[in-house]
């Protein structure tokens, strides 16, 4: 992704794990839909909850707290899925983020966004594009293409397949 300039706005979709505020930059934010009925699929990981069915569509779901490594969260009327489109060496795959709430969109110049803080080695900030701060609140602006690995979306796109695929697949 690109480095914004300093007086280049984006908008981002802000929203909440725990009593954290998060930031997707919206053009990689395809929808966001309440709470719905999640298909578990056998033999993945934790953090990817199962499957949705989106107008015929298997989208992959994944509890972006588990992902991060918080406690798993409980189910609320405000409880949301955002839909996003994450792109990875040239491939596109759509994956659904179980979070806690959805806030509002906003808008950022590129120096709001300050360089996200270096943690150490035992925590892993690549995903962190950067810090902004709205309010008196600091927000973690992520980097949606870097919050799963290769093979996570390979496992994605799998479990991403139509219904039927994953079902044989997960007879076999």
């Amino acid at each position: 992704m690109a480095t914004d300039t300093a007086d280049t706005v984006s908008q981002y979709l802000t929203f909440t794990l725990a009593e954290e505020l998060f930031a997707l930059n919206i053009s990689s934010v395809k929808e966001v839909l309440e709470h719905t009925k999640i298909t578990k699929v056998p033999r993945t990981p934790e953090y990817m909850c199962g499957v949705i069915n989106l107008r015929g569509h298997a989208v992959p779901i994944v509890d972006l707290r588990l992902k991060f490594g918080m406690e798993k969260g409980e189910l609320t009327v405000n409880t949301c899925l955002i839909i996003v489109e994450v792109g990875q060496e040239g491939e596109s795959v759509a994956l659904g983020a179980l979070v806690d709430s959805v806030r509002e969109v906003i808008d950022l110049r590129g120096d709001e966004v300050e360089p996200a803080p270096k943690m150490g080695t035992a925590i892993d900030t690549d995903f962190i594009r950067g810090m902004a701060k709205q309010d008196n609140e600091f927000i973690i602006v992520l980097d949606i293409d870097r919050i799963f690995s290769a093979e996570e979306l390979d496992i994605a796109s799998t479990t991403g397949a139509p219904p039927e695929e994953t079902l044989q697949e997960a007879a076999a």
